[in-house]
């Protein structure tokens, strides 16, 4: 058996968190890694105390027919970027990378074209982490650097990335 490489190792190990999900649409697990040491991971689910969609039967998204990448403020949800971020101190985190992979919650394939969202994206950049590794396939997987969201900011022109 060859050895896997370290990105999709990591990328290996943000698919395991997602399963955590509570999510009824879509399973995106993140880890953040600094010097090959995984500081913090987080997947999508209701706040703490709150229920989850998965306990309600219902996402109040879907049931509205709300397209992906639109209307995140009505989602009961913290995002896995988000709560992989306050998990960790922005001292460890700084330099880091966050991987990221994202499943249809119903049919386990990889999302296309996944992205952090606008917001996630805020809160990427003030943690001071540097890139962000996105799986695609098992094997494939985009390197973002955080500064490219810096330099082009889309909230100037309206192009949220989604």
């Amino acid at each position: 058996m060859e050895r896997r490489d370290k990105i999709n190792y990591y990328l290996d190990l943000a698919e395991v968190v997602s399963k955590r999900c509570t999510c009824l649409r879509r399973h995106y697990g993140a880890v953040i890694v600094n010097n090959d040491e995984v500081i913090s991971t987080g997947y999508v689910g209701a706040p703490r105390g709150r229920k989850n969609c998965s306990d309600l039967g219902i996402c109040i998204r879907e049931k509205m027919k709300i397209p992906r990448g639109e209307r995140y403020e009505l989602c009961r949800s913290v995002h896995a970027e988000a709560n992989a971020i306050i998990s960790a101190s922005r001292e460890v985190m700084f330099g880091s990378s966050l991987y990221l992979v994202g499943l249809d919650a119903v049919t386990g394939e990889y999302v296309q074209n996944s992205n952090s969202c606008s917001m996630c994206k805020r809160l990427i950049i003030n943690a001071g982490i540097e890139k962000v590794y996105i799986r695609d396939t098992n094997e494939e997987f985009r390197m973002v650097e955080v500064n490219d969201w810096i330099d082009n900011d889309e909230s100037l022109d309206g192009t949220f990335g989604y």
